[in-house]
């Protein structure tokens, strides 16, 4: 059993929803103020900055004040962290699946060998 990631986790939790993932859409473009990363959402300014400390929490963003400006900017690496696990679990997968794939062949042709020499 993998042990227990709580970054991972946090991370998922924070992709889990669409405004949060639209929110780091826009943030792939370059770092950005908090008013400019919201101003698409038809949301309260309040529910907006809940999704922004979420995404802040779970390290895929960082944000920082600039005067009376929240700038809020991708954290490329833990991206990056995520992605690399996701790739490893995609790898083992396609690595049983070929496994599957290469003994349903093999069952293919021993039916086949079967009924061939039962025909004979």
């Amino acid at each position: 059993m993998t042990k227990f990631q709580p970054d991972l986790d946090r991370r998922f939790h924070a992709l889990s929803d669409p405004t949060r993932r639209a929110i780091l859409a826009r943030l792939c473009l370059g770092e950005a103020s908090f008013s400019d990363v919201t101003a698409p959402f038809a949301m309260a300014k309040p529910t907006l900055l809940k999704h922004v400390r979420v995404l802040e929490e779970s390290g895929l963003i960082r944000t920082r004040k600039t005067g009376r400006s929240r700038i809020c900017a991708l954290d490329a690496e833990a991206l990056k962290a995520t992605e690399d696990w996701l790739s490893r679990q995609i790898r083992q997968w396609e690595a049983r699946l070929d496994q599957l794939d290469a003994y349903v062949i093999q069952l293919y042709k021993e039916e086949r060998t079967a009924n061939d020499d039962g025909q004979s």
